[in-house]
């Protein structure tokens, strides 16, 4: 049996993965031993044994990563995301690393990117191999705290819906070792490669979803339920459901609105089974197929809309769901957040602007990174 903690209803965590690149060249550098370092040095009343609770490593030492406290409001998520974004900055500077955020880096090559000396990363390299070493890719993870287990299923498909939606406004992932992939979110299909990673299976219940997680663990393929890496998936220890569709994002401003769009919408889930409803599902192969059609095209993608094979172009959707989530945003707190979806529609997602700078520039793609990590200090 798979206890899932008791959550407070709505509740907000946000992860934010940063690229650390050179100052001088653009280039990915493996400085996060280093940058980690200094920020327990610079904050010994915060880090213990020098590490600092809300700054964290990851798989790859390009790589840094922001996760809030529980927060109840986008609001607190956006402060504290600034908050250790500006610690993090003041231990780079120095050693003349530079911060940036989208899916993937524009040129860096995977093949030259070191992996943090730990266990569990050491044995993901060596059970994926190549796979598990094209791994270069950033993303924004968003939790919801859900206050019974029992929805916790319901709202995943319910999030299933809206995967292409979330692909969509967050692609910023069009460059892959040099190149020009033709697609708005390299990063979707990428990391969809990991074992257990992509789409969740539909489950019509919690017990359904223990029975595949005890399969796994009989079948040696996890040691670890988190590494059963969904796209969407439940977190029992927190007691929350974790949106881990969205690229990269390369201003706080975006990572706001994405996070408040999953935020109403959990919420809107979550009443509606309080009030005896339920939630509609789409066939997998939909689903599949919509997650293909919004990495691919981004924000010009057509979707599937419902079971019965209707169809519509993702920006017109968006903005009637955004009409619909407005109460919700109203009693969150979060309706300039969410308003701010508006702003990537009108100004472009992260793909859209990567390509318009690399145009402008002869398609040299170091100008992509300065106007990434000039964004970043917006």
């Amino acid at each position: 049996m798979i206890e899932f903690a008791s959550s407070q209803q709505s509740t907000l965590g946000v992860e934010w993965e940063l690229a650390l690149v050179d100052g001088a060249t653009g280039e990915l550098i493996p400085a996060a031993d280093e940058v980690l370092a200094a920020i327990g040095k610079n904050h010994p009343e915060i880090a213990a044994d020098g590490q600092h609770p809300h700054i964290k490593q990851e798989l790859l030492l390009n790589t840094v990563e922001l996760v809030t406290d529980v927060c109840n409001t986008v609001g607190q998520a956006k402060a504290d995301l600034a908050r250790n974004l500006n610690i993090v900055r003041e231990a780079a500077t120095p050693l003349g690393v530079e911060l940036m955020c989208s899916g993937t880096h524009p040129f860096s090559h995977t093949q030259h990117q070191a992996v943090t000396d730990k266990e569990r990363y050491s044995k993901l390299i060596d059970r994926t191999q190549w796979w598990g070493s094209q791994m270069v890719i950033y993303g924004v993870h968003v939790h919801v705290g859900l206050d019974n287990v029992n929805k916790a299923m319901p709202v995943i498909d319910g999030l299933v819906n809206y995967f292409p939606h979330f692909q969509a406004l967050s692609a910023s992932s069009p460059y892959w070792n040099g190149e020009d992939t033709g697609y708005a979110s390299q990063r979707a299909l990428m990391f969809q490669q990991l074992p257990t990673a992509g789409l969740p299976f539909q489950f019509p219940d919690w017990a359904g979803y223990e029975a595949y997680v005890a399969d796994m663990f009989t079948t040696g393929v996890i040691d670890s339920i988190n590494e059963i890496r969904w796209d969407i998936r439940p977190v029992p220890h927190f007691g929350t459901v974790e949106m881990r569709i969205c690229d990269g994002l390369s201003t706080l401003e975006e990572v706001g609105a994405i996070a408040a769009l999953a935020q109403c919408l959990v919420d809107d889930f979550s009443t509606t089974l309080d009030n005896g409803g339920s939630i509609p599902t789409m066939p997998p192969w939909h689903a599949q197929e919509n997650k293909w059609r919004a990495a691919r095209y981004g924000l010009e993608a057509i979707i599937i809309l419902d079971a019965a094979g209707n169809e519509r172009l993702v920006t017109e959707d968006i903005y009637e769901l955004l009409n619909k989530l407005e109460p919700v945003a109203a009693k969150l707190g979060c309706s300039d957040e969410l308003r701010d979806v508006e702003n990537i529609l009108r100004h472009g997602a992260g793909y859209q602007r990567q390509r318009d700078v690399a145009r402008a520039n002869n398609g040299a793609l170091r100008p992509v990174v300065e106007d990434l990590v000039a964004r970043l200090k917006l």
